[in-house]
């Protein structure tokens, strides 16, 4: 895969926007407690766009949905988390508190919008809502809001449109209003899980343009979750690598793609399309993520790693420097010349 060009850097903040230390997310099912997210740390800067990228069933959901205490039972946030915005604990909160935080100073758009929306409710009513939720305006405030929201993400005719329900809008337009939606307040974060996966090319491009014009409009920083390396490529600042529960690697988006020091990005970088015919077919990863019940002793990605020894069986490795703000859960860090074998 050939190495973009980073995304434009962001505007110099005064330390992290978001700050997420040791976060464990736990959640018991009948086969044991499954470690679903286990002792993550990321941080996202003001204005930055990172991206968290792995295999579905790797914990990246989870992680959003911590961040806004939505783990419903039977999961729960292991005590020790910390998620802090602004440096303001959000896992201290109270009921009334987190409300007022989520849509307002946080907000969520999820990867499928026919279910995030309400179907019994017009778009434009959905949309105001959210608004009337953290501002103290009239309906008819809030709904002239609405549409000028719904224009803002490209929706034609929008005054129209948002009288529509969910189930008469295109996917593409259904994504639109729930960015609407996610965006009526002007959140300082976004966390955007997976906002393209069931859409096709085009439109897929379109809704990343969209949220690359409105972060620059209203800039605010956006942690883009997905599987999609292509996108991470082109949109990111930086990156975090998640797998089996915990980051595996982070880096600059540059660094990373001219330098993936884990197995398991190396793996995943093989599994993307590419133009050069020098490389004749794809490469999967060998293999599946294990059930977050039984995570592997060691390395969690051993049993799946061509590059494995004895150490990785037994002994789990931290998140080791590979240079400037590049870390690698990886032996092979250390042990460099295990590659050649």
């Amino acid at each position: 895969m050939s190495i973009p060009a980073p995304a434009p850097a962001p505007a110099p903040g005064h330390g992290p926007l978001l700050e997420i230390r040791d976060l464990t997310v736990l959640f018991t099912v009948p086969g044991g407690v499954a470690r679903a997210v286990d002792g993550i740390d990321l941080t996202v800067g003001e204005g930055e766009t990172v991206g968290l990228v792995g295999e579905s069933g790797c914990g990246k959901s989870v992680t959003a949905l911590a961040v806004l205490r939505l783990v419903e039972p039977p999961g729960h946030i292991a005590h020790g988390s910390s998620v802090r915005l602004e440096g303001r604990d959000l896992l201290a909160l109270g009921a009334k508190e987190i409300r007022a935080v989520r849509g307002n100073h946080v907000a969520l758009v999820f990867q499928e919008p026919l279910s995030a929306l309400d179907p019994v409710l017009k778009i434009g009513d959905q949309v105001a809502e959210a608004i009337r939720a953290h501002e103290h305006v009239s309906r008819g405030t809030a709904h002239w809001r609405a549409v000028e929201m719904l224009t803002a993400v490209g929706i034609p005719d929008a005054a129209r449109h948002a009288a529509a329900y969910p189930h008469q809008l295109s996917g593409g337009m259904r994504q639109r209003a729930l960015i609407a939606m996610a965006l009526a307040c002007h959140p300082k974060l976004l966390l955007a899980d997976e906002p393209t996966t069931a859409l096709d090319v085009t439109i897929q491009a379109e809704i990343l343009e969209l949220l690359d014009s409105l972060q620059q409009r209203l800039g605010m920083a956006v942690l883009l979750i997905t599987h999609n390396l292509g996108i991470v490529a082109e949109r990111t600042h930086r990156v975090y690598v998640m797998y089996a529960g915990q980051i595996v690697e982070e880096a600059p988006t540059e660094e990373l793609f001219a330098r993936p020091s884990h197995p398991y990005t190396e793996g995943l970088m093989g599994a993307v399309p590419s133009l050069d015919e020098r490389k004749d077919r794809l490469q999967a990863v060998p293999g599946q993520v294990p059930p977050a019940t039984a995570w592997p002793p060691g390395c969690r990605f051993h049993p799946r790693c061509p590059f494995k020894w004895s150490k990785c069986e037994r002994e789990m490795p931290e998140l080791l420097a590979v240079g400037p703000g590049h870390r690698a859960r990886c032996w092979l860090v250390q042990e460099p010349q295990r590659r050649a074998r």
